[in-house]
């Protein structure tokens, strides 16, 4: 069934997957870290469980999301600089960029919060399902803020949309600014290189997620730490490297508007509960 999952608000913008179906913040327990290594290995492996009695293997949960996050990128709403200053009147880019990654910090955070209040009482067959849309939605805030901060400091890739929004993919799986001087990293992004390292950033963001899992609402507690963290890092890893390039806003050429995507960002053709295969209970 499709639903409207946008959202609108003043950093985030149109565009932003509305996913936060649980508290943003929970005080988090502090564990020593053996235990957090036996919990992590306890949630792997129920994870695990999870796949074998969903007939499912880790490479098609990693493939699945790969082909998800390739097929929405193209249809995340950007703001252009234009739109974002008329928002956002009176800031520099520096500051118009706090803004942004505030807004993307506070999005992938209820992701967390709503994945980790799903899971209170996790059954194994959906753990694999739930693990696909926690990542999916942190990747779609967090390609969204990739694309309008390469818009803030003046380092929109040239094409059209398509082009552009693998331009971002790369940027979000290598973790760096795109380098517009060096256009063979654009006309390879959707190369097999890419493709293995958009895989590499899925493994390693399912093993980082494994505690958002955890039942009785301590994984929306660590679930809204973690994502908010993470997103701020990724965030400032690719504003450093944008910042030593950036043009002055007053040097820009004249830019035409971003075109605007044919679909709307939904849940997509397929739903993740495919993943619980076809035997699998009913998802807490």
């Amino acid at each position: 069934m499709e639903t409207d999952v946008e959202a609108t608000g003043p950093e985030t913008g149109p565009g932003v997957p509305d996913v936060s179906t649980g508290p943003a913040a929970f005080p988090v327990p502090v564990t020593g870290g053996e235990d957090a290594g036996k919990a992590a290995g306890r949630r792997l492996e129920a994870v695990r469980s999870g796949m074998r009695k969903g007939g499912v293997t880790a490479r098609a949960v990693v493939g699945y999301i790969a082909d998800r996050i390739i097929d929405i990128a193209p249809r995340i709403p950007v703001r252009d600089l234009t739109t974002l200053r008329a928002q956002f009147p009176g800031l520099g880019p520096d500051q118009l960029a706090d803004k942004l990654i505030a807004g993307a910090a506070h999005g992938s955070s209820a992701v967390g919060a709503g994945i980790g209040a799903a899971a209170m009482l996790p059954a194994p067959p959906a753990m694999p399902a739930e693990l696909a849309a926690e990542i999916t939605g942190v990747a779609a805030i967090e390609l969204k803020l990739i694309a309008e901060l390469h818009e803030v400091y003046g380092q929109r890739p040239p094409g059209g949309l398509k082009d552009r929004s693998m331009a971002y993919l790369t940027s979000w799986t290598e973790e760096r600014g795109i380098d517009l001087t060096k256009p063979t990293t654009l006309n390879a992004a959707l190369g097999g290189q890419m493709k293995r390292e958009l895989r590499q950033q899925i493994v390693k963001r399912m093993f980082r997620n494994l505690p958002n899992l955890m039942p009785f609402m301590v994984g929306a507690a660590v679930g809204a730490v973690m994502n908010r963290r993470d997103t701020k890092k990724v965030a400032e890893k690719i504003r450093g490297d944008l910042r030593t390039r950036a043009v002055p806003w007053d040097a820009l050429p004249p830019l035409p508007p971003l075109e605007r995507p044919g679909r709307r960002l939904g849940p997509g053709p397929e739903d993740p509960k495919a993943l619980q295969g076809p035997d699998a209970g009913p998802q807490a």
